[in-house]
């Protein structure tokens, strides 16, 4: 089984925003045998990437950096999305971490990268904002020598 990952922004420019779907779409196109898409289900990038997995046929295994993961979505919307994505999962991994905390969210990446044999990431190529950010997750891959696939609009800057 081929397994991809995924790290991203939560907030993608809407100029973006056709490009990243369109890219990765691009990379669940033309593999044989099946596939595990490892996400967060973090707005954003996370959930456009479980979405399309899904629609691939890929078995999604969601990976919850703490027992308080829920509290940390903006609204009721944001929240329902994140459930209705988690239900349709094969597999869950919830991690040891109590509280949503930027170790937390650095653990959650740094175990999709552990796992995966591709990271897709939905980065603008900036440092991380927070620790365990996008660009830190993109660093720790590469550390690995894990492939990394940067999906990003050339001359778009994030908010």
């Amino acid at each position: 089984m081929k397994r991809i990952g995924v790290t991203g922004h939560r907030s993608i420019p809407p100029e973006a925003h056709a490009h990243v779907l369109e890219s990765m779409r691009a990379a669940f196109c033309g593999h044989d045998g099946s596939l595990e898409a490892l996400s967060s289900l973090a707005v954003g990038a996370d959930q456009l990437f479980a979405d399309i997995a899904l629609a691939h046929g890929a078995e999604l295994t969601v990976v919850i950096p703490s027992g308080d993961y829920e509290e940390g979505f903006a609204d009721q919307a944001e929240l329902t999305r994140y459930r209705a994505l988690k239900a349709r999962a094969a597999r869950e991994v919830r991690l040891d971490f109590p509280h949503a905390t930027d170790e937390a969210y650095y653990a959650a990446g740094a175990y999709i990268a552990d796992h995966c044999d591709r990271l897709l990431a939905v980065w603008d190529g900036r440092p991380a904002r927070g620790l365990g950010g996008t660009g830190d997750i993109v660093t720790y891959a590469r550390a690995l020598g894990r492939p990394v696939t940067v999906i990003w609009q050339d001359g778009v800057e994030r908010g």
